[in-house]
Order: structure tokens, then sequence, then C-alpha cells
């Protein structure tokens, strides 16, 4: 893993294991993660919140059990931000998903396990394109996935997130009534999905901009304005670790498109 891109504001974030777990509840107010136990998961945590994005990777493997989680969270945010490579990209998403689905098996009450097995397809399915992803029925995983974090963790702003763009990118590939028959994707579904995230974390910046997205999406120039004050309030956010900052980045290039 020596061979990933450095997180590009290098320093920006001190985080030690103290002050993690000071900040555990806003750190993880979007994937629900409980704090770790084992001293060697929290320290594979403090590597990725602070951006070190490979360190993490490797420490949360070789802590094993919910270290696993922190692996594939680190792999995914390296992957979707960072990785350079579109293959290299899809190739670390086909990773994470491989050992998610090894860990539902090994931990099936774990929602994160969950989560990160569809937040990998997902990001998975985007890249190969939605309509073939759907046509390999990666949808479908992807929102039983879901659908099971939201079963055991109810109060999973990400996973509410997600679903809301599983919901809107397939109406937009395929149209309503196709996907709704087929795939059970619903409009009024999806935007609800958004706001039920967006309340149980409202400083999502990630959740902003997916929102603003499946706006548009869903209903065009109708919704532009509101889709801006989403974007602006996402580039004006403070982040508070790594991710937040790539969230950030995302958020401001937007804005400047």
């Amino acid at each position: 893993m020596g061979d990933w891109s450095a997180f590009p504001h290098a320093g920006a974030f001190h985080l030690d294991a103290t002050g993690v777990l000071q900040r555990w509840s806003r750190l993880h107010a979007g994937d629900a993660e409980p704090p770790p136990a084992d001293p060697a998961v929290l320290h594979a945590w403090v590597l990725f919140h602070n951006g070190e994005f490979a360190q993490a990777c490797a420490a949360g493997l070789a802590a094993g059990g919910s270290g696993m989680t922190v692996a594939n969270k680190a792999t995914s945010i390296y992957a979707n931000y960072l990785e350079p490579s579109e293959k290299q990209r899809l190739d670390l998403f086909r990773l994470v998903a491989a050992r998610a689905e090894q860990q539902v098996q090994d931990m099936p009450g774990d929602p994160n396990a969950w989560y990160w097995h569809a937040y990998a397809l997902g990001r998975y399915s985007q890249g190969i394109s939605i309509a073939k992803a759907l046509a390999q029925g990666l949808g479908n995983k992807v929102k039983e996935s879901l659908e099971k974090v939201i079963a055991l963790a109810p109060r999973h702003a990400d996973a509410h997130i997600a679903l809301g763009t599983f919901h809107a990118e397939v109406i937009d590939k395929v149209g309503a009534l196709i996907g709704s028959m087929t795939y059970g994707a619903r409009k009024d579904v999806g935007l609800r999905m958004f706001r039920q995230g967006l309340d149980l974390h409202p400083d999502s910046v990630i959740g902003m901009v997916e929102y603003a997205h499946a706006l548009l999406m869903l209903e065009g120039e109708s919704r532009m304005e509101e889709a801006n004050r989403l974007y602006e309030r996402a580039a004006a956010a403070e982040p508070v670790d790594a991710t937040e900052r790539l969230d950030v980045d995302l958020a401001q290039a937007e804005l400047a498109d």
C-alpha cells in the first residue's frame, strides 16, 4: 500500500487517541460506529482521521475484528477521492466489496460491514456505469445491503444518504417506471432518505453534496437554487477530519464548475 497517493492536505489534522475518543460522536455521526475497545483498532482510526489512509488500512487489517471496518473505510475513501488510476480505483472497490462480504459472514450483526459492502459496490457501479451495473444485478445487492444497515442501525445517517443516492441514480438512468417496477426505486423514497439522513446528521458535508446531486437528477432546473444552497453550505463547512476535508474540496469543486 506504499504506492497510495498522499492526502493532499498533509499535516492539517493532528488527532491523537484521546482527541479521537473525545470527538468520537461528531467524527462518527454519519456511520454510527461505536468507539473501539481494542487499542489497536483505535490506533487505526487515529491514522484514518488524520488522512493516513494506507497506514490506517494496514493497521485495521492487522488488528482484525472490527479493524476490518477501518480498513474498508480507509480503502474506500482513498479510492473514491485520491486514486488517480481508474482501473486501480475499481480494483480497490472490488477488494473492499470482497472483504466486506467476508466480514458480513463473520459479523452479520455489524451494520458497517454491510455498509462498506454497499458503498464499495455502489462506487464500483458508478465507475462501470449504472446501466451496466444494474444489468449485472449489482443494484439490488447495494439496495439490500443498505436496507440491512438501516434495519440494524436505524440512526445510520450515511446509509440513509446512500440509499437516497441509489434511488436517484436508478431513476436517472432507467426512468421512473422501469426504476420502480424492476429495481424498487422511487423518487419520493429517495428524497425522504436524504431528508432523514440529514436530520440524523445535519452537518454531513457529503450528505449535502449528494442531496444536491439528487435534486438536480430527479427534479432538474426547478431545484437548482436549493442545490446551490446545499453546495454553498457544504463548501463553507469546517472539516473535522481528513475525509470531511475531501468532502469540502468536492463541494468547492462543484461550485466552481
